[in-house]
């Protein structure tokens, strides 16, 4: 196959018979495992620690304490936004699940065992377990490892003009206001966190194999951690069983298992266990969100005020551009005309695990998403307007693109109401809306939600994104061999997305030739491009674009060469796919195939081409790209009971070109699934001494295919305008999306019983409550 389209993955030939690679499928030579003693209190300080007893196990070969990795300048290591975070902890632990220890043995589970032989000494303190206190002048102060440090502020950020908010705010007909909790919640990828460390006393070189998204990130920052040269440090992400944002950081225990290989001279493995994913890696969400809508008396929308408490746990460790620490900033406007917006976000640290990932959304895009749609459906209900109608009242029209935002950002191109009117069309909206009448005039409680996006994707352009100080810029590489046959090394990683068959189909669409002819190297820093990694949908916008131009260099320089070997003028070409030709002459020419062997023959070259038939390109994206979409969900709930039944959903994207739809629709029913998940049953939530409720999968439900109904997909293409491809990425639109059609559906559903607004997830017993009229907040066993 050449070209875009629909086809099998090339990767899937080795998982479904079992032959694919993970960290934990790594066996070396001598290779020692380890385990992590962690902190069974929230907050407390450490008076002494006992490794005596576990050092005389017969199987242990090394104990590392904080005071160990202090002596060598280890015991703190940089976040991605610029704080610091323990390795292993040396004054006080901070959150429930913090490394202490960490053992290394000959096998993982003489390892476990050691870790009960470690004799620890707390003394407990309070906790800050809720944001909303977080700031309190009696609480307290949970960095105070930071010279200076007060309290528990970390950043405060703005976008918008607050003074042309405030005004069209006065002079409003209506206004609109909620409090709103995106509930902390967990990536949970099928294979956990781990790593295996391999030192080389010898040659200096560490070896690295880690569940990485962003393999380079990961090399640069363990030079920056351990002292090697980044030179010596090779970092390998093999086959990676998923990652929605969770593998980007690095944890402490792969600097953990790094030392533990320089001390023991032994290759070190760390795996984590579930427990250990859930409760400690990196969450996300954890908003305390109050929005603000201002509308004329007949639905135009005019401005939009925010204000947000960001739970950012212990450390401040998010997956952010530096420039933004707190997200919101591309689309808090939702898919509207708004005159004028302002956000303020102010961050707080608690006694919970660190992080805030871009899980399946670009930096807080879900979170603002959902706010701009359920404020909308509340403006609908307080004009007495369809929720469609109003929305078709505000959406931006085609006509408008490029379009800037009322915080700045410049979105591409869209289609809004043409999108909406299929979404409407596929679900049959007039129909449901009447048998809702008829069911409601039987106490059956029948509810429609829908819910319009703009996802802003394609992390860059480096002026504006960087992360701990690097540009959001990627490269890919191409080389074709003398045979024709083309190796392409990226510098984005895999977790299931199908890089290997997409960007296969991208050479073969520039360069004309087979996908079975292209093989797709990524995951290998001594043998890939230098670039951030895969996250926030960066994998097409980015490095895909970054393909793009590569191929179409080695198509320029097999011109050239071609003109040499025809004997032509190199204007005298023209290009069919996989064949450089003489105009005018076709049968007068030469396949890629041909040109690749002349490249490196001795054909006599033209000036300025030195052989090989080579190409590479590090892109900055002008732009982002801005996906979107419409969504409508169908739900029955049961009041008696509060439980929620989807039966319907229907999901309306458009992403640009589609390079193979097949991994499209993919990507797409996993976000659909993913939002479900968060609207309906999946909450990390704490008790009041800051014990993690949420630690194994009978305690955080993830959905199964019993729990979501058969997805209905339908397309708009609207190509991007500056992306080589005009592709503008997909993997995290439905994550976005879908929450709030599933909440607005549910919403609608009780609005009879007065139910105005009950914060996710929407389980029996919340909307149980929201029925009794006392909302629950299940995030916190507090109130």
């Amino acid at each position: 196959m050449t070209g875009f389209g629909r086809m099998p993955r090339k990767e899937d030939a080795r998982f479904v018979r079992g032959r694919g690679t993970f960290v934990d499928d790594v066996r070396l030579p001598g290779m020692l495992h380890s385990a992590v003693l962690r902190s069974p209190y929230a907050h407390a300080r450490i008076t002494s620690i006992d490794t005596t007893a576990a050092e005389a196990h017969p199987k242990v070969r090394a104990v590392l304490t904080g005071a160990d990795l202090e002596e060598r300048g280890l015991a703190w290591m940089p976040t991605l936004s610029h704080d610091r975070q323990a390795v292993l902890a040396t004054d006080k632990v901070r959150y429930q699940g913090q490394e202490v220890a960490f053992v290394v043995a000959e096998d993982r589970y003489s390892a476990r065992d050691a870790l009960a032989l470690i004799d620890v000494d707390y003394e407990p303190l309070d906790p800050v377990v809720d944001a909303r206190t977080a700031l309190d002048a009696d609480v307290p102060v949970i960095r105070d490892d930071l010279e200076g440090k007060r309290d528990n502020h970390i950043f405060d950020w703005e976008a918008g003009d607050a003074s042309a908010t405030d005004l069209l705010f006065e002079s409003a007909d209506v206004v609109v206001a909620q409090d709103m909790l995106y509930p902390r919640v967990h990536p949970a990828p099928l294979e956990t966190c781990g790593v295996v460390a391999d030192h080389d006393a010898v040659t200096g070189k560490l070896t690295v194999w880690a569940t990485s998204q962003a393999p380079h990130a990961h090399r640069t920052l363990l030079a920056l951690v351990t002292g090697i040269a980044e030179h010596r440090i090779r970092v390998i992400s093999p086959d990676v069983g998923g990652g929605f944002g969770n593998k980007v950081p690095i944890y402490p225990a792969y600097v953990c298992a790094v030392v533990g290989s320089m001390v023991t001279g032994a290759p070190v493995k760390w795996v984590e266990d579930r427990s250990e994913n859930l409760m400690t890696t990196a969450f996300a969400r954890d908003y305390h969100m109050r929005g603000e809508l201002a509308s004329t008396s007949d639905g135009t929308m005019l401005a939009l005020r925010v204000r947000v408490l960001a739970d950012h746990g212990a450390f401040n460790c998010t997956a952010q551009p530096s420039k933004y620490p707190a997200g919101f900033f591309h689309v808090v406007t939702g898919s509207y005309d708004l005159r004028a917006a302002y956000c303020a976000v102010t961050g707080v640290f608690t006694n919970k695990a660190p992080g805030g990932v871009a899980y399946a959304c670009s930096f807080r895009i879900a979170e603002a998403s959902f706010l701009i749609e359920r404020l909308v459906d509340l403006l609908a209900g307080e004009l007495g307007v369809d929720p469609a109608e109003l929305r078709f009242r505000n959406l931006l029209t085609s006509e408008q693109f490029p379009y800037v935002c009322a915080t700045g950002w410049e979105y591409d191109s869209g289609d809004y109401p043409k999108a909406l009117q299929l979404a409407l069309d596929t679900v049959g909206y007039t129909e449901l809306r009447a048998e809702q009448e008829r069911r409601r005039a039987d106490d059956e409680y029948l509810g429609i939600g829908i819910s319009f996006f703009t996802e802003a994707v394609g992390a860059g352009p480096r002026k504006h994104m960087d992360i701990v100080g690097f540009g959001m810029a990627d490269g890919a590489e191409l080389r074709l061999h003398p045979t024709g046959k083309a190796v392409l090394r990226i510098s984005v990683q895999t977790q299931g997305q199908g890089h290997e068959t997409t960007f296969a189909q991208i050479v073969a669409h520039e360069l004309g030739i087979h996908t079975d002819d292209v093989e797709v190297v990524h995951g290998d820093t001594d043998n890939t491009p230098f670039g951030l990694g895969t996250y926030g949908s960066r994998s097409t916008p980015v490095s895909g674009a970054a393909t793009s131009v590569a191929a179409q260099r080695v198509r320029e320089k097999a011109r050239l060469i071609a003109s040499a070997l025809l004997e032509v003028d190199p204007d005298d070409l023209e290009w069919t796919p996989g064949r450089w030709s003489v105009r005018g002459a076709p049968d007068s020419g030469a396949s890629l195939k041909e040109i690749a062997r002349a490249a490196h023959g001795d054909v006599d070259l033209p000036d300025g081409v030195d052989g090989h038939l080579d190409g590479s390109c590090v892109y900055n994206p002008p732009n982002l790209t801005f996906p979107y979409g419409a969504y409508i969900c169908v739900v029955e709930v049961d009041p008696g009971t509060g439980q929620v039944k989807v039966r319907r959903f229907v999901a309306v994207d458009d992403c640009g070109v589609r390079i193979n739809p097949s991994i499209v629709e993919g990507q797409i029913h996993g976000g659909l699934a993913d939002g479900i998940g968060m609207a309906l049953m999946e909450l990390m939530a704490f008790d009041t001494d800051g014990n993690c409720l949420g630690g194994s999968f009978m305690d955080y439900l993830v959905p199964t295919a019993v729990d979501v109904p058969p997805w209905e997909l339908a397309e708009l293409v609207t190509p991007s305008p500056h992306h080589p491809l005009g592709a503008k990425g997909i993997g995290e639109c439905a994550t976005v999306g879908s929450p709030a059609a599933v909440v607005n559906a549910v919403m609608d559903a009780l609005a009879p019983l007065g139910v105005r607004h009950a914060d996710m997830p929407l389980t029996p017993a919340a909307v149980w409550c929201a029925i009794q009229g006392r909302p629950l907040r299940a995030d916190l066993a507090i109130e």
